[in-house]
């Protein structure tokens, strides 16, 4: 299993950008059942959740990042979305997808894409 995470940038404060994350070597059932999120780590600080989809609790997001941020996935193209919208200058860092595995609890990262929103 391999997560390849991109979409990362430089973008003003207010603008928007839109990350995905591909997940490879991973069958359409495990994909379907898993549990998968963006996190995320500012400089100097611990990473944290953003948002997350759970075949248990559903869709989950930050209070920082409720109503701006959209997580979504594509079944089809093993891929996760999250479209970051009147993004703020506390919103930079880098961004790692995450897949916990339901069939065996084995989590995978992807490497990190970085965000930076100016003032």
């Amino acid at each position: 299993v391999q997560l390849q995470a991109f979409g990362g940038g430089l973008v003003q404060a207010g603008g928007s950008l839109r990350l995905s994350c591909k997940m490879h070597g991973v069958i359409l059932s495990t994909f379907t059942g898993a549990t998968m999120g963006w996190y995320r780590q500012a400089p100097g600080k611990v990473r944290e959740l953003v948002a997350q989809l759970s075949p248990s609790t559903g869709t989950n997001y930050a209070d920082s990042v409720q109503g701006r941020f959209t997580i979504s996935r594509d079944n089809t193209k093993r891929t996760i979305y999250l479209q970051m919208n009147s993004l703020k200058p506390e919103d930079t860092g880098d961004y790692f997808c995450n897949l916990l595995r339901i069939e065996d609890r084995a989590q995978f990262w992807g490497r990190g894409t970085q965000v930076t929103v100016s003032s």
